[in-house]
């Protein structure tokens, strides 16, 4: 079982709870059932946690599908994401108490249930004043476009930053901590039916720029550099043509961060940015840095949520528009989790 979650252990004294399941990987809709789940009261070092609320995100639909970096032992919860409340503590809890709200530290977490035991260890508090579905996103999406922007490239007020995909909640959220710092951003989607309805919510964002990958390809991106810096950090989760096209735009002595590949195309990188343009490319998985601050540096860790709270609390951090859906809905919400272009998140309700 996973590192922090215990379910099936314990038969004696045990509670009922339900969790969305899966015994072996593929597909969501084939694989995943609700149905009950014993879990016990908490250990000395341990919190019994009651789910609120958990989103479906593209790493939760690759981890049931045996396709993710990191895969937890089966049977298994779904769900990498979430914020629940807590019920009870094992006698040795210093660090939170009944009534706070949490949110899982690491991945393979198992948050599609409507109750489970957690280590101490692998729960971070987050304040109760902010919305729910706000704290039942903060932790992955966010926390990607905060580090992104943050551990890259020294930014400053004035400076540009090339993304693509940003109407993806990673997309989004940088778009929002970009404005709060004063960046400008130059933001790529696809072209879709609905084009001037996601530009105008990517500005009501604080979105600069929102382009099209077909207006990136173009001689006329020039002009766009009459107004603003070339960029100084690109952001990369499609790859294939459009990574090779934002380098093209890419500042001297700039850099590219890949976090995802939702084209499951190899990032192509010309010879002339490699080596007249002294680009320097890097990969980041939010996961793997949570893992290693948990170990050395926690206060980083807290500090992070804290700023990112901070923003959903004073309205300048807004999560993706949502379709809350009750838990007993799962498969409606996977199914539209998994459409093209509806760019609704779809968030599963305890």
């Amino acid at each position: 079982m996973w590192l922090g979650l215990r379910l099936f252990h314990r038969p004696f004294s045990s509670l009922a709870a339900r969790g969305l399941v899966y015994e072996r990987h593929g597909e969501p809709l084939q694989v995943l059932r609700l149905q009950k789940v014993n879990i016990s009261h908490p250990a000395e070092n341990e919190v019994r946690v009651k789910m609120l609320a958990a989103p479906i995100n593209p790493s939760d639909i690759n981890m049931v599908q045996g396709t993710y970096a990191l895969l937890p032992q089966l049977p298994a919860v779904g769900g990498n994401e979430g914020v629940g409340v807590v019920v009870e503590v094992g006698r040795h809890v210093t660090s939170m108490r009944p009534g706070d709200w949490v949110v899982p530290v690491d991945a393979g977490f198992g948050t599609w249930c409507t109750e489970a035991v957690f280590s101490e260890a692998s729960l971070m508090r987050v304040p109760s004043d902010i919305p729910v579905v706000g704290a039942a996103t903060v932790s992955v999406n966010p926390c990607t476009a905060y580090r992104l922007l943050s551990d890259f490239e020294t930014l400053r007020p004035g400076d540009t930053v090339i993304q693509n995909a940003s109407n993806s909640g990673v997309g989004q959220a940088v778009i929002q901590i970009a404005t709060s710092l004063g960046i400008t951003t130059i933001n790529v989607v696809r072209d879709r039916e609905d084009l001037p309805s996601l530009i105008q919510r990517l500005r009501d964002l604080g979105a600069d720029h929102v382009i099209t990958e077909e207006q990136l390809r173009k001689p006329e991106m020039k002009d766009l550099f009459k107004n603003c810096p070339r960029p100084r950090l690109a952001l990369n989760c499609v790859g294939g043509k459009s990574t090779t096209e934002m380098l093209r735009h890419l500042d001297y002595d700039g850099t590219m961060v890949t976090y995802g590949g939702m084209s499951k195309q190899p990032v192509t990188v010309p010879v002339s940015a490699l080596i007249f343009k002294n680009v320097k490319l890097c990969g980041f998985w939010v996961t793997q840095w949570k893992r290693e601050r948990a170990q050395t540096d926690r206060e980083e860790l807290v500090k992070m949520i804290r700023d990112l709270c901070d923003m959903i609390r004073r309205g300048k951090l807004v999560p993706p528009p949502s379709t809350q859906r009750p838990i007993e809905d799962f498969s409606r919400a996977l199914q539209d989790a998994q459409t093209p272009f509806l760019s609704r998140k779809q968030i599963l309700i305890m």
